[in-house]
């Protein structure tokens, strides 16, 4: 044999190796991604059909079915309930053959997903929740918290808050894992920066009369009532306490997670001068811009969350691990390749994942405009200060989570 041919029947040797290789590690060469959201209650323009749309571009913009790898997305709606989430998990990963889970706002559902992905040795990409024991003592080797968490928010808005005069408190909570892991942290953010909490009061999720509470509020004389809730939470407190003439009685409202759908919904009207913590703004450059002017077409005309950015770049980075590694069926070993690998996309930038599972990048704090400061549609929020990525984050070592060493 001569050595042209011996060179050809050695790469044809190798190529048969190696597609063998990835039909091995990647059934059918095929990764199902499953969109876990709130699709019908309060959190479904924050999280919801946008997240599946962010989705979708980021298999797009990461060219992998280009390379033969065909990615199928399916989505499911966890009515905001962790039995019900979590058995949707399970369902998958067993019958359905789901490889990574992705979004899943609401905590408490997402500390139950996080455990059945674990069971499963599977991948959890959390954007929409926000309890930071998700990287703290419920960390997971499964899982990877991108976006925001609790501490982050508290100690963006409740210490700028609390340092510029705001030093009394208290809080308005959803009463589930994230409103008590947000009040948790954000009370520690404001004794550390000087100030006292003088109250707080437990509310049900998706709650339409908060008179009640918003009475109890404004007769402890706090400066500051905190909104430790979200989505239609957030929209329905902000309005009725409009309706109460709080802030007109010298009490200062914190939306301590506010998105910009929530601004859209309330109007610039009553919730101009809002400080608030994001991760993402859509008109922040021309990368943020150009991904909004292809996401919004896409869904109802919505420009795109910081839990929608999170969507796109967590799976952006997922699919990077599995190229690699040519593996989509060992959830441990994706999670730390994506750990060892550099996050760069263009939504957040430049960034890592720690040995906890949380994505590391700046976080910004926000007011939002008036309506004569506003010039364009969506046009909703101005930078007050740039948190960066080293400070944005709890400490790793602060969280307990038993990966780090």
């Amino acid at each position: 044999m001569n050595k042209a041919r011996r060179s050809l029947l050695a790469l044809a040797v190798a190529g048969a190796f190696a597609i063998g290789t990835a039909s091995a590690d990647i059934p059918n060469n095929t990764i199902k991604l499953g969109v876990l959201s709130d699709f019908s209650g309060i959190y479904k323009d924050l999280g919801g059909d946008g997240s599946v749309v962010a989705a979708k571009l980021a298999v797009q913009d990461s060219g992998i079915e280009k390379k033969g790898i065909k990615v199928e997305i399916i989505q499911a709606d966890h009515q905001n309930k962790p039995d019900v989430g979590s058995a949707i998990a399970r369902r998958w990963y067993d019958s359905e053959g789901v490889d990574a889970i992705v979004d899943v706002p609401t905590s408490s559902v997402a500390l139950a997903v996080a455990q059945v992905t674990k069971d499963k040795n599977k991948v959890f990409l959390a954007s929409g929740p926000g309890s930071s024991d998700l990287t703290g003592k419920d960390c997971s080797p499964n899982t990877v918290h991108w976006t925001y968490d609790t501490w982050m928010l508290a100690h963006g808005t409740g210490t700028a808050i609390t340092k510029h005069g705001g030093n009394t408190w208290f809080f308005i909570t959803a009463n589930y894992a994230f409103g008590h892991a947000l009040q948790q942290d954000t009370t520690a953010a404001v004794e550390q920066a000087g100030g006292k909490v003088l109250g707080s009061v437990d509310v049900p999720i998706a709650t339409q009369d908060f008179s009640s509470y918003l009475l109890q509020a404004q007769a402890s004389k706090a400066k500051v009532i905190g909104l430790a809730n979200a989505g239609g939470d957030t929209i329905n407190s902000i309005k009725q306490a409009g309706e109460f003439g709080i802030v007109k009685g010298g009490q200062q409202l914190a939306g301590l997670l506010v998105f910009i759908t929530d601004i859209h919904s309330l109007g610039l009207q009553a919730a101009q001068g809002l400080t608030l913590t994001t991760t993402f703004y859509w008109d922040m450059n021309d990368q943020t811009r150009a991904f909004a002017k292809r996401f919004a077409p896409l869904d109802k005309g919505i420009h795109p969350t910081m839990v929608h950015a999170g969507v796109y770049a967590a799976v952006l980075h997922y699919l990077k691990a599995v190229e690699a590694l040519h593996d989509v069926k060992n959830g441990v070993k994706i999670v730390d390749e994506m750990k060892k690998m550099p996050t760069d996309d263009p939504l957040f930038g430049k960034g890592s994942i720690r040995a906890d599972g949380r994505g590391i990048h700046p976080a910004f704090l926000m007011q939002v405009k008036t309506p004569a400061e506003s010039k364009y549609p969506w046009d909703y929020l101005k930078l007050v200060a740039t948190i960066p990525a080293n400070e944005a984050f709890r400490p790793l070592k602060d969280g307990g989570c038993y990966l780090v060493k």
